[in-house]
């Protein structure tokens, strides 16, 4: 497949000259052609712009996917504007990222989505100017439009695209600023083993403010296949998709709902993948990958094919790792460019420059395996646990259908593991330590248990200090 080189012009206007009439995305209420993508991302460029937004400029977008952030995203590439993707969030925590985004003289402009759960009002509070946009539907794209090549003299792709926020392990937010250079790279290391071609279609079933629902449109850029994004509704949203960015539970689901599925290729994202989960898909015939990735390096860095070994798969091209008393550094192209402070950016790398993830690993032949994190390291009587080698032993039995351990303090030991399980009845702590058994050194068992807590159901990453925070309230009861 030839994908478009010249570094002047955007994808989206190439594909619309190269190939004009082919479906690129799809939303609830209809279907959009590569060249009526390009005249919606034109219409939204003239709002941004007479809305005052120029280059240099942050636009701070609140709320879950809908349509029009695809276009509106792409508009602001042209501008020259970055876009920070944010979480539905109570005002207090988006004011404090605000303050991170903004200094004290720059005008900060605000793009509440329907689902963010604020208004106008909040704006205000924010000291922020709001930005409103029309609805997709409500933006004319059927003429007869010949493909121009319009001029976008603040098109950069060196130029900052996004800004996502992390929660860190400690909790405290960074804002992770990267190119749509290093956007473009992280896409095509992975396109390279895991294809997606014209006539596919990607689910958008992650939001874009998580680095891997970002990476989803970065993809369908570099590949010019088809982008769709549903009403949040798996299993309908679903339908006509080729590839889909997904959690095991997900898959799973998806799988037993029995419905004729269309999907080829399924790339799974968090902690714990059945092999039999991927061989039930295989058998349907969708290829099922898994990987390594994190926000700082826009993305997986290592995949593979899912498989009955505990690796995380092989470094895909564009990226560098190295490992070095089992922790894990990352270098490459697709690394961001800083963490975001009003306006200011602070490397990420080493003088050297590498990253590091403060994760553990080791190499097995050559591929990855992770260890886990080292901050999720404690030591209990003088021995070494991660919190995750306990974490894979729980996710391995059947009733499981997420753990998570947290070190707790012991005056005898120092520290001693406590889980937080997520399944539809809580089995005794007895029947857990019959089936670690073997499994896992006396010393790592769990002492209590725990039903996982509503809200840390939802999204795809877990926090582990809400969790703890949660824990530590239950037990001071």
């Amino acid at each position: 497949m030839m994908r478009p080189q010249s570094i002047h012009h955007p994808l989206w206007v190439q594909w619309a000259q190269q190939n004009p009439h082919q479906t690129a995305l799809v939303t609830p209420n209809r279907a959009y052609t590569w060249l009526q993508v390009s005249v919606l991302v034109s219409e939204y460029q003239q709002q941004l712009s007479h809305q005052g937004l120029s280059k240099g400029d942050v636009l701070t977008i609140v709320g879950k996917n809908q349509a029009e952030v695809i276009p509106v995203y792409l508009a602001a590439l042209q501008l020259g504007v970055v876009c920070s993707f944010t979480m539905p969030q109570p005002v207090a925590r988006l004011k404090q990222k605000i303050e991170f985004l903004y200094g004290p003289f720059d005008r900060r402009y605000l793009w509440l989505l329907e689902s963010c759960g604020l208004d106008h009002s909040d704006a205000v509070d924010l000291k922020t100017i709001l930005v409103t946009l029309p609805c997709l539907n409500e933006v004319k794209v059927d003429g007869d439009d010949k493909p121009t090549t319009p001029q976008n003299p603040n098109f950069n792709p060196q130029s900052l695209a996004s800004i996502v926020f992390t929660s860190g392990s400690t909790g405290n937010p960074k804002a992770v600023a990267h190119t749509l250079q290093q956007h473009l790279c992280s896409a095509d290391g992975l396109l390279d083993v895991f294809h997606f071609e014209l006539g596919d279609t990607w689910l958008l079933s992650l939001p874009m403010y998580h680095v891997s629902g970002l990476a989803i449109v970065h993809r369908w850029l570099a590949a010019g296949g088809c982008i769709k994004i549903g009403t949040g509704q798996l299993e309908s949203d679903i339908e006509d998709c080729s590839h889909a960015s997904l959690v095991a539970t997900q898959l799973h689901r998806l799988l037993k709902s029995k419905q004729a599925l269309t999907l080829t290729h399924v790339l799974l994202g968090g902690s714990h993948i059945p092999e039999a989960l991927g061989l039930e898909a295989q058998q349907m015939g969708i290829e099922t990958w898994l990987g390594y990735g994190m926000t700082e390096a826009a993305s997986t860095v290592t995949a593979k094919p899912v498989d009955g070994t505990k690796t995380a798969g092989f470094v895909l091209d564009q990226r560098q790792l190295k490992i070095e008393d089992q922790r894990i550094y990352i270098g490459g192209n697709t690394l961001a460019s800083g963490y975001y402070y009003q306006g200011n950016l602070t490397p990420l790398v080493n003088d050297q420059g590498w990253f590091d993830s403060k994760d553990l690993g080791e190499w097995d032949g050559e591929q990855v395996s992770i260890i886990g994190r080292a901050d999720n390291q404690f030591i209990s009587g003088g021995e070494n646990i991660h919190c995750e080698e306990i974490e894979i032993v729980l996710n391995q039995l059947p009733e499981v259908k997420q753990a998570f351990v947290v070190p707790v303090k012991d005056s005898e030991f120092g520290f001693r593991p406590v889980a937080i399980v997520d399944c539809d009845e809580l089995p005794t702590k007895e029947w857990f330590a019959e089936q670690l058994k073997g499994n896992l050194e006396r010393f790592k068992f769990p002492i209590e248990y725990y039903q996982m807590p509503e809200q840390e159901q939802l999204g795809i990453k877990v926090s582990r200090a809400g969790l703890a925070q949660w824990l530590q309230q239950i037990r001071s009861k």
